[in-house]
């Protein structure tokens, strides 16, 4: 009896993980984070707060990688090899909607040329002035997103475009 209802309760477990994830933000390019890859946020020096970050590097359409439903694009295969080893490092939180948004409760779509990485994890928002206003109290909009993040993860991903923000993809090879 005491198996049985174990059993029971692993299965619905196993069924109920990928619920549970929420769905990754894709704009109109296809790929989550526009086409980017995520590994080469962390190959670059962070611009100080308030300053413009550098660009990070588009992927490549033949080098990809699917994770949360959506499909990720790498400049090399070696970026590509450490996503899969570690995908939770690399991906963005709230998957990829904007920081700022989530702190304030919604979904929000994320530009991926507006990032910071703060304790080894890479946040996006959607506009620089969101982005210059959440860089004003990292610590506590995290706070109020961490505490959003549980109701808002299962709901649906953003359909909405980024204002002022034309995702051209990966790069096509």
């Amino acid at each position: 009896m005491i198996r049985a209802r174990l059993l029971a309760t692993a299965a619905a477990l196993l069924i109920a993980g990928p619920v549970l994830a929420g769905p990754q933000y894709v704009d109109d390019t296809g790929f989550a984070v526009s086409g980017y890859d995520v590994v080469s946020y962390f190959d670059l020096e962070q611009a100080p707060i308030g300053e413009a970050q550098p660009e990070p590097m588009l992927g490549r359409a033949d080098i990809t990688a699917e994770h949360n439903g959506a499909t990720f694009a790498f400049s090399t295969a070696e970026n590509r090899e450490a996503f899969l080893a570690n995908p939770d490092r690399y991906a963005p939180q709230y998957d990829g909607h904007c920081a700022f948004g989530v702190a304030g409760d919604a979904k929000v779509p994320a530009n991926p040329t507006l990032w910071r990485i703060v304790d080894d994890r890479l946040y996006l928002n959607i506009t620089k002035g969101v982005a210059k206003k959440w860089e004003r109290d990292i610590p506590g909009y995290e706070q109020s997103a961490r505490s959003n993040w549980p109701d808002l993860e299962s709901k649906a991903a953003s359909d909405d475009s980024v204002p002022r923000f034309r995702a051209t993809g990966p790069i096509a090879n």
